[in-house]
């Protein structure tokens, strides 16, 4: 539970902060391309970091390493406080901060996957990845409407208030306990930098899983183009962008306390492939509605597909991963939804310069709707994929004493 309060107040932190960094940089720039760049340079870091970083997750304590993440990240949101709280932050201060972010969460985004199955038994890990995602989900959809209310105070009520609930995480990221295995003596080669990568490439349904997870989400996300939706089409202020990124979450949320009690359990395949179908669809909805609830409803039932489609995922990738492995094979994971999240802000951003912010969204959603189709005929062991949780997975590597 310690890591699941760790968690739920670390996305709290993050989601209020890129809320107000958002809001903050479209006020400084007015400009839909330097959205897409803050998206970017956070991407690119991780996308730099991923093989050291999956080495050091496989050979240090997991919590301590956690905690270290979640500190960075306090000072970070501190740092703009004060400049916020001052007067001078600038449109370079904010994309300096992110390219820290991005640092710190080519660390943080795998030793949280990889923590996970050392806490759990393997045969209830998709219900206790489900029951994570409620917490998380709640921050996710109370963190983004708060942060657009302490907005309205200032920039730097915001950042201060994330400043507390990172230091929060990661006091807890501290107390937490568990079997931790004694650090490996194999010297860091391109060998064992690139077994994550040879591992996810030789099995075809965790490459087919997260990289259907990539390109589905790289073109049907719109979240760095929700402040252009929330001031210029829908016109409301930041508490309507912080209500709409809230509204996939509230959808996300509903759907993990649905595979609370109903996990996924056969046709896991086509269960992943229709939920990312229906998560296209949604952000079409989206793009061409000009209704502020309608929009909202496009937002929450694209969260519930995104919702499947991350359980499903998150547990291929634990259970058939040995666990002196999970640290490389997360942080290669981790890559490809950095991508999907990051990289595909940039490119809303980008196609939003050109086409504007609707045809960019309506683009992307088609283009989910390709991708789900294509999958399809590339990863047949994918679609094929009946049971989820199969007899011969990867055992995780210890259990928690506290």
């Amino acid at each position: 539970m310690k890591l699941w309060f760790a968690r739920v107040a670390g996305v709290s932190a993050s989601q209020m902060l890129m809320v107000a960094v958002a809001w903050q940089m479209y006020d400084l720039t007015n400009s839909a391309w330097d959205l897409g760049l803050v998206g970017l340079l956070q991407f690119a870091p991780s996308l730099l970091l991923t093989l050291p970083a999956g080495h050091l997750i496989d050979r240090l304590h997991r919590g301590r390493l956690l905690a270290t993440c979640m500190a960075v990240q306090a000072l970070c949101a501190l740092a703009l406080a004060g400049a916020s709280a001052q007067g001078v932050a600038t449109r370079e201060a904010l994309l300096a901060v992110s390219i820290v972010l991005g640092a710190v969460r080519a660390f943080q985004m795998p030793t949280q996957q990889a923590l996970t199955p050392l806490l759990v038994p393997r045969e209830v890990l998709p219900r206790a990845l489900a029951f994570s995602s409620v917490g998380l989900q709640g921050a996710v959809i109370g963190a983004p409407a708060l942060g657009g209310l302490l907005y309205a105070l200032g920039a730097g009520v915001t950042y201060f208030v994330c400043t507390g609930l990172f230091a929060v995480a990661a006091a807890l990221c501290l107390w937490l306990r568990y079997a931790h295995s004694a650090a490996s003596s194999e010297p860091a080669t391109w060998h064992t930098l690139l077994a994550g990568v040879r591992h996810v490439w030789h099995h075809k349904v965790v490459l087919g899983a997260i990289s259907l997870d990539l390109f589905a989400v790289l073109f049907g996300g719109a979240t760095a183009l929700l402040p252009i939706f929330a001031k210029d089409i829908l016109h409301v202020g930041p508490w309507g962008l912080g209500l709409l990124r809230s509204a996939p979450a509230v959808g996300a949320l509903a759907m993990s306390l649905a595979l609370t009690r109903w996990p996924v359990r056969r046709r896991t395949g086509h269960t992943l492939l229709a939920a990312v179908a229906v998560f296209g669809l949604a952000m079409l909805v989206f793009g061409l509605s000009t209704s502020f609830m309608l929009s909202m409803a496009a937002l929450a039932v694209s969260g519930a597909a995104d919702m499947v489609s991350v359980v499903i995922r998150q547990t291929l990738v634990q259970l058939e991963t040995p666990d002196e492995m999970r640290g490389r094979v997360s942080a290669v994971n981790s890559v490809f939804i950095g991508a999907s999240n990051q990289l595909g802000e940039f490119e809303s951003g980008a196609t939003a310069a050109l086409m504007g912010p609707v045809g960019s969204v309506l683009l992307g959603g088609v283009g989910t709707l390709v991708v789900a189709a294509l999958w399809l005929r590339l990863f047949p062991a994918l679609a094929q994929r009946d049971a989820l949780v199969q007899a011969g997975t990867a055992e995780p590597g210890g259990r928690a004493r506290a």
